[in-house]
């Protein structure tokens, strides 16, 4: 896909003897929302963890024309790549302010912290009240929330929504979702990383699925057959 802004080419992975990706190749366009579908143990954390640096990898990862493949992982963020990560992670024992402060304390995005939290309150108003209170009191959809905002305030190009769905009741999922439209309207690329096949290729405008380690299908989203995808994500026929 041409005006990509992030790149990964020929990526391998292994823990040990064990190889987790295999020959990952993938092109984010800048200003799209792209989605990464599979099952667990498909090899989806693993290739988060090497696009933010964490894991070892063999292969190339070009984001915004720059070469990040060996960089750290705070390089990386500082470049303006940043993961709300799985599971609602957030600091419990920290104010929801002081949450959001946490995710502001690269230089560039320290100096525009105020405007930016004006901007994700304005986005999740629940967040504006409840501002003063430790995030341990917050309910799971609030939660994700809190996750999703900490990673704006960091002035992301791109946002990484890793399993942004999980545990979550479909009406709490639901608001979240849009809350997610409206940040990639405001210009922010997103790649979506999910299991759920439906609401990911309903929401996405292309999308990659994972299955061992392997990209199995791509292609735009309104396009793909919903149970050629569920089936590859099943591991069924010729995906086994």
């Amino acid at each position: 896909m041409s005006d990509s802004i992030l790149k990964i080419e020929n990526l391998d992975c292994f823990y040990g003897d064990f190889q987790a990706l295999h020959d990952i190749s993938l092109a984010i366009p800048k200003g799209r929302i792209v989605s990464i579908i599979g099952a667990n143990g498909s090899g989806k954390s693993t290739l988060l963890n090497a696009i933010m640096g964490v894991n070892k990898h063999t292969g190339k990862i070009i984001f915004d024309d720059v070469e990040i493949t060996k960089m750290r992982t705070s390089d990386i963020v500082s470049h303006g790549l940043t993961i709300s990560p799985e599971g609602s992670s957030v600091f419990e024992d920290m104010s929801v302010t002081e949450n959001l402060l946490m995710g502001a304390y690269l230089k560039e995005p320290r100096k525009n912290r105020q405007a930016n939290m004006e901007r994700v309150f304005e986005l999740f108003p629940v967040l504006k009240e409840k501002r003063n209170q430790l995030a341990t009191f917050l309910s799971g959809g609030q939660r994700q929330m809190l996750a999703i905002a900490r990673a704006i305030m960091s002035e992301p190009k791109i946002l990484i929504c890793d399993e942004i769905s999980l545990g979550l009741a479909p009406v709490v999922v639901k608001d979240i979702y849009k809350k997610i439209k409206e940040i990639n309207d405001a210009g922010v690329t997103i790649l979506l990383v999910e299991q759920e096949v439906k609401r990911s290729l309903a929401f996405s405008d292309y999308s990659y699925v994972l299955v061992k380690g392997r990209i199995v299908i791509e292609g735009e989203s309104k396009e793909l057959p919903e149970e050629e995808v569920k089936d590859a994500y099943l591991g069924i026929n010729k995906y086994a």
